[in-house]
């Protein structure tokens, strides 16, 4: 039988069993051991606010739709960090060059299953490094999402960058900025993440509820403001004071998943008479710029390979593992007391 984590309603969480499906040709059957939960697009699924549920994405306008919804309750199998053991291959991919083979540890997105059946195409390449803790492989696609905003922000040497949230993808952002010459300021709404921030490379670290961000950034930076700003965590007001921290002219990374209309974001004021660049980062593509050298499997492959020398931690990271059967409580952990998580991991 396989288990299947889903959402049958907002704030509701079961794991259902189902009888596991014949492995078609072309694909690879992987046994799941981890798969990391996202606190802020998977979050959107299970409190009921995500457009999919309202909308209906058209991919060739790449507009939403009006007037249907475009995934319905029960929503299974979301999420997009596991690792898990190659356990059979389809006979027409036995002994294929280039591919797991059963027995291999493989990282990639099949969802909060027991099992995942997965076309072998998109497992070329996913065999964990070697050395490399199989928890680590569940930071792939997080590792990529901070990577993408950082490749977005085109950081130099020496700049000054505030990255806002700093929850994992946050302090993920926050290292890979600090490794490609960014002096960080760190923001974010609790002092233990900023603690963390401080390992993770930050140069200065600022409470947005205590501080008056923009201002300190400003009085930091000789009264220019940052460089760059990385908006993280998908909300309005932390957007609203990343465009308030940068200098003229600067550059505002929008990488936060943003939920319903703007609240506390005002674009006539520093966003206009600053003249502010603001780019959005998404991990369904990279930068148009470099899109003729990197692309999203770059991303993935090229962050596991950092955290494999050494240069980026992530299971320190981990803050719970919990048993894919207690599911429910890992989502109420996320959603009502965060300050307790990071990254929380369920265990199959």
């Amino acid at each position: 039988m396989e288990r299947v984590v889903q959402f049958t309603g907002p704030r509701q969480v079961e794991v259902a069993e189902h009888v596991g499906a014949e492995l078609p040709p072309g694909h690879l059957r992987v046994r799941t051991r981890y798969s990391g939960i996202s606190a802020g697009t998977e979050l959107t699924a299970y409190r009921g606010t995500n457009p999919y549920l309202t909308r209906t994405w058209d991919p060739e306008a790449r507009l939403f739709r009006e007037g249907e919804a475009g995934i319905r309750y029960p929503v299974a199998g979301w999420g997009y960090s596991e690792v898990g053991e190659v356990v059979e291959v389809s006979p027409d991919l036995a002994d294929a060059p280039g591919l797991p083979q059963p027995g291999d540890l493989v990282w990639g997105i099949w969802g909060h299953r027991s099992e995942g059946i997965v076309p072998a195409e998109r497992m070329a390449g996913h065999t964990l490094p070697t050395g490399l803790e199989p928890l680590a492989g569940a930071f792939a696609r997080v590792g990529a999402i901070a990577y993408n905003a950082v490749l977005a922000g085109d950081i130099h040497l020496g700049e000054d960058v505030a990255v806002f949230g700093q929850g994992v993808i946050g302090l993920l952002t926050t290292r890979l900025a600090q490794l490609n010459g960014a002096r960080v300021t760190a923001v974010d709404a609790l002092d233990g993440r900023l603690e963390t921030a401080k390992r993770y490379g930050a140069h200065h670290t600022l409470n947005a509820r205590t501080d008056a961000v923009a201002e300190r950034i400003r009085e930091a930076t000789a009264g220019l403001g940052a460089d760059l700003a990385i908006e993280i965590s998908g909300a309005y007001p932390a957007l609203h004071e990343a465009l308030r921290s940068v200098a003229a002219g600067g550059r505002v990374v929008a990488s936060g998943f943003y939920q319903g209309d703007g609240i506390g974001l005002r674009l006539g004021d520093e966003f206009h008479h600053n003249r502010v660049q603001l780019i959005c980062s998404q991990i369904g593509g990279v930068p148009p710029q470099l899109s003729h050298r990197w692309s999203v499997e770059r991303l993935q492959q090229t962050f596991l390979r950092l955290v494999a020398e050494g240069q980026v931690d992530v299971t320190t990271l981990v803050s719970h593992v919990i048993p894919a059967a207690d599911a429910a409580d890992a989502y109420v952990l996320l959603d009502e007391r965060p300050a307790e998580a990071l990254q929380v991991v369920l265990e199959f």
